[in-house]
């Protein structure tokens, strides 16, 4: 199958730091060239991938002087992806509504991933108008404020198997991995290790706009607190040693998360997980199994003292069954030939979808 992944520009494909959704367009985009596709993948110039790149900026748009404005280059991207829609049989944005009015009168059908959250009021209308669409979800949870706007299927997120090694063993720290900002609540995360009695190490970017948050309420904190250590923002061989030795990952969020990455990085290395109830994050978690579910701290340090009942070999093994890359490319190539072949209803969910496809060679 001739498919095009077409990417943000704001970080390169992977990412060599924060970055979820390029991350995932990255996992996605070598599965398929695994399963024996062929893959086009229309990204920024230092992107990294054994598909065949057509780069849409040199580089990064965050990593680019003097850019201000970062729409122009994606609406470039996309005028040249359906200018050669011909050249493939599926076109997969992962771009949000950009590519929903060229999508609408090109032959070549087009799958959108939704990456971000959808309770905003904008997005209603805009996904309203361009209905029916070829949308996925990547979790249920985030497509639930568009309640009327038909979704394909909802894909969760997957990650390659030797990305994140399996740990048997955890070095007796917890964990926090994500962005500085008051909806991640790392502030929580460091009040739950204080008082469960655990160091704390914090892997983190700080953008630009959570500057002045960070120096009037993080800062502080970590000056307050000896059992925090913040290492800033780190890559994937420094992310896997940080969870594969913790004792949990702490995911105190207050957002509606559509997904949430390090959740699934963490249990690939077998460290449970513990959460707020928010979110996509009770689909993803299974309670006593790969984690616990909290609303509070108290509840959280309780769940603390709970780690001993969770088997970190569960923890991967829900991991390989549900949150592998090879997983999440079958899925998708389902939902390319199905609707390539006209069978696609206006729902489907996961469960109806059968993984059988292997790598070529395999």
């Amino acid at each position: 199958m001739r498919i095009a992944q077409v990417a943000p520009l704001y970080e390169s494909v992977p990412p060599r730091g924060y970055g979820g959704t390029e991350r995932v367009v990255s996992y996605l985009t070598e599965a398929l060239v695994d399963f024996g596709h062929r893959v086009t993948l229309f990204a920024s110039g230092d992107s990294r991938t054994r598909a065949s790149l057509e780069a849409m900026a040199p580089r990064a748009l965050r990593d680019a002087p003097g850019i201000r404005d970062s729409l122009a280059p994606h609406v470039r991207m996309l005028g040249a992806v359906y200018r050669r829609a011909k050249e493939f049989d599926v076109i997969h944005c992962h771009t949000g509504y950009l590519g929903l009015p060229l999508a609408r009168y090109a032959g070549t059908p087009t799958v959108v991933t939704l990456h971000g959250r959808l309770d905003l009021p904008e997005a209603e209308p805009c996904y309203r108008e361009y209905a029916p669409s070829a949308l996925i979800s990547i979790s249920d949870a985030q497509r639930a404020p568009l309640a009327e706007i038909p979704f394909l299927a909802t894909i969760p997120h997957g990650i390659p198997q030797a990305l994140y090694p399996f740990r048997e063993r955890s070095a007796g720290y917890l964990a926090f991995v994500g962005r500085i900002s008051p909806e991640k609540r790392v502030d929580s995360a460091m009040r739950v290790a204080r008082d469960a009695g655990l160091p704390l190490r914090i892997a983190a970017k700080v953008d630009p706009a959570d500057r002045a948050y960070f120096e009037s309420e993080i800062r502080p904190l970590l000056a307050s607190m000896p059992n925090v250590e913040f290492l800033g923002e780190i890559g994937d061989g420094a992310k896997a040693e940080l969870l594969g030795g913790a004792t949990a990952l702490l995911f105190p969020i207050d957002w509606p998360e559509p997904f949430g990455l390090v959740m699934i990085e963490a249990l690939a290395c077998g460290t449970p997980v513990i959460a707020r109830r928010r979110g996509s994050v009770p689909e993803i978690l299974r309670e006593g199994v790969t984690g616990f579910l909290c609303e509070t701290e108290a509840e959280m340090v309780n769940a603390v003292e709970r780690l001993p009942e969770v088997d970190r070999r569960s923890c991967r093994e829900e991991f390989e069954a549900r949150f592998s890359d090879r997983v999440m490319a079958a899925h998708y190539l389902d939902v390319y030939r199905r609707l390539l072949a006209g069978r696609v209803r206006a729902h489907m969910d996961v469960d109806e979808f059968s993984v059988v496809e292997q790598p070529s060679g395999a």
